[in-house]
């Protein structure tokens, strides 16, 4: 018997390119679909032509475990809600803490938020696009007064003339999106000369965290060359002379001696940039994730203002959201610091709109609580929360100084995890309940640029398993809350609660997002058109300006020396996905990228004795992980790339945390280098 194609998306990147999925003769079957802009041509990666293949018995969870033991549901929430009450009894409403990811549905985001303030109370709560963007948006919203990832359809980019990427390696994270880069002439910043900087016309490579010291060499020569579109920042901008003259002080020679990327090459830049027609400036993680993220991001901006690119059609900045939800999972209440709707949590208007949404009182909403590194060091000490609910992300994989937070884990006094497999941080979790998966569950998502998608369910889950809406209607009513599990519902609920907030969905419908194939928030209204490009006629500040904000370089939170002598940095390939958790259970991305690695260039392997395979141990001031070597010239010589889908790459990484956006320092560390025994 075969099933009619359920049109759906790739549980995957923030392309959440459009796919469908059937069943024929009881196998699962995948086929991409040609009425979604980001994969129309009907492309695919490796990952989403695999992802039926967890959907199959066997490496998935399908009961819940309590202390490594088969449950019921019924026994596994009882103890999870008797345990919590203890717990708030004894320490208060911010002894509980949540952790949420970026690959949750926007109803089950929004309703984790809602538990977390509503059920518990606590102000504790942050998820994992802490790790993804957050520089990125800090930026933004500074800049504009509005953080969405693409402030334009990702389509404008095939009509561009030149695009500079900075830190990110689009081929292997999100290779459809190669397919809108074919016409453009690219010019891509990065330390390693991906399978991205190869298709490129021009290759800057900075040493590790020197990417804002390159951004304001390229504002000086585009200022003292005389290329800044004087109208359009008389126009349209405030604030430039103060980042003109932080830009001054950094004359090419100086920005080379930092970086190490030649003049000729910063000019040639520059000058590309100028002579194009239509431009585009677009950053990912590789200049955010540092912990002076926020003011790499900002100097890439003001470059692109003097350019005269935001908000003009055709041209423009934008951040390449990394997570499936990473946009919307932020802008409806997983973040500390944020409200549904994009509202901030400090902001007494917000609070009294929401909390009428939700039927409180705005006096009993908690305050902004701890960011999500800040959240993880803090579980299990004096003073810091002593239970964690945790959902669809790995920590002990994925974040910083990994190894730290395994034993802050094992000290607490309970730990739930809700996810789809036993990840590594399931296996410390002293409650498991597993969660449906992509295909078997109804939504929402929210693509990289702000368009609204439709998940749809085309398989149920297997017996057993709860949807993420159904675990926390149950972890609800433990609690005492009789809250709705329907996606619908949910949806409705969320609508009110953005109306009228910067991230305002109350005009998208289901049916209006199956009819579109999807909606550009903001929408305040169902007649309203949605909008795919919101900085056209104005930037959301007060004056409709956008900023400049003067920012000085600074170097990395820890510089190589004499006992660590070489950068570290991390990254993705093409065949695995955030943690490795989902991935690393699938055989053919097994056997395309079976094992962590670590890339020397030829002149250090023969310095340290290294030959291609060989096992390499490095070392940094908070752990040491093991890897095969890998030799090649496309790196630089004071620098090693390591994989960070493997238990391992994280235990090396610095939390050194971004003043603002509090996003870890994890695209650069000391390390040393050797052949292992």
């Amino acid at each position: 018997m075969n099933d009619a194609p359920v049109k759906t998306h790739c549980p995957y990147c923030a392309l959440q390119c459009g796919m469908t999925v059937s069943t024929r003769d009881g196998e699962v079957v995948i086929a991409p679909r040609t009425d979604i802009p980001a994969n129309a041509q009907g492309a695919l990666c490796q990952k989403g032509w695999t992802a039926a293949e967890l959907l199959k018995p066997g490496a998935r969870l399908t009961t819940p475990l309590l202390y490594g033991r088969p449950s019921t549901w019924h026994a596994a929430l009882s103890h999870v809600a008797g345990r919590l009450a203890g717990v708030r009894a004894e320490h208060g409403p911010d002894g509980v803490a949540v952790f949420g990811g970026g690959g949750l549905t926007n109803e089950s985001a929004y309703h984790l938020g809602k538990l977390a303030r509503v059920a518990l109370g606590t102000s504790q709560i942050d998820y994992n696009g802490r790790f993804c963007m957050s520089s990125a948006a800090a930026a933004a919203n500074r800049a504009f007064g509005l953080d969405r990832g693409l402030p334009f359809p990702l389509t404008d980019l095939a009509g561009a003339d030149v695009v500079l990427l900075a830190g990110a390696n689009v081929a292997e994270t999100m290779p459809p999106l190669v397919r809108h880069l074919a016409g453009p002439r690219l010019i891509v910043v990065d330390p390693r000369q991906t399978p991205t900087a190869r298709l490129a016309a021009l290759h800057l490579q900075p040493a590790p965290g020197t990417d804002l010291a390159l951004a304001l060499g390229l504002l000086h020569l585009v200022v003292a060359e005389g290329l800044v579109d004087r109208e359009y920042v008389a126009a349209r901008t405030s604030g430039f002379e103060a980042a003109a003259a932080a830009a001054g002080a950094w004359w090419p020679e100086r920005a080379e001696r930092v970086t190490g990327v030649p003049v000729a090459r910063m000019r040639s830049a520059v000058q590309l940039l100028k002579s194009a027609d239509k431009a585009y400036i677009l950053t990912g993680r590789g200049a955010e994730q540092h912990a002076k993220g926020t003011d790499t991001v900002t100097a890439f901006i003001n470059l692109a203002l003097a350019l005269g690119l935001p908000g003009t059609r055709g041209s423009g900045y934008g951040c390449l959201t990394g997570q499936g939800n990473g946009q919307g999972g932020r802008e409806h209440g997983q973040k500390a610091d944020q409200l549904p709707g994009y509202r901030k949590i400090d902001d007494p208007a917000a609070r009294e709109h929401v909390a009428a949404v939700w039927g409180v009182d705005p006096a009993d909403l908690p305050g902004p609580g701890r960011s999500a590194q800040e959240l993880l060091d803090a579980l299990g000490t004096p003073g810091g929360p002593k239970a964690l609910l945790l959902f669809g992300s790995n920590p002990v994989v994925s974040a910083p100084r990994s190894g730290a937070l395994a034993e802050r884990l094992r000290r607490l006094d309970l730990l739930v995890v809700a996810d789809v497999v036993l990840s590594e941080t399931a296996a410390l979790a002293d409650v498991v309940l597993p969660a449906a998966q992509w295909a078997e569950q109804d939504g929402t998502m929210t693509n990289l640029e702000g368009r609204v998608l439709l998940r749809r369910r085309a398989l149920a889950p297997p017996e057993g398993v709860r949807t993420d809406l159904e675990i926390i209607q149950g972890l609800a009513a433990g609690l005492g809350h009789a809250w709705s599990a329907d996606p619908d519902e949910v949806f409705g609920e969320l609508r009110r609660a953005s109306a009228g907030g910067p991230a305002d969905y109350a005009g998208i419908t289901r049916a209006r997002i199956a009819a579109e194939t999807g909606v550009f928030w903001p929408c305040p209204a169902e007649d309203h058109p949605g909008t795919p490009r919101p900085f056209l006629d104005g930037f959301a500040t007060p004056d409709g300006r956008a900023r400049f904000v003067p920012v000085e370089h600074r170097p990395p939170a820890e510089e190589i020396d004499e006992d660590y002598p070489v950068h570290l940095t991390t990254g993705r390939v093409l065949a695995q996905y955030q943690s490795g958790a989902q991935t690393r259970r699938i055989a053919a991305l097994v056997e395309a990228a079976p094992e962590p690695f670590v890339e020397l260039h030829p002149d250090l392997a023969e310095q340290l004795g290294i030959g291609p395979g060989d096992l390499v141990r490095v070392h940094s001031r908070r752990g040491s992980a093991d890897a095969v070597a890998r030799i090649t010239a496309g790196i630089r010589r004071d620098t090693v790339f390591m994989p960070f889908h493997w238990e391992g790459a994280n235990r090396l990484t610095n939390p050194a945390l971004d003043p603002g956006s509090r996003m870890p320092e994890f695209k650069v560390c000391a390390v040393r280098v050797e052949k292992a025994a």
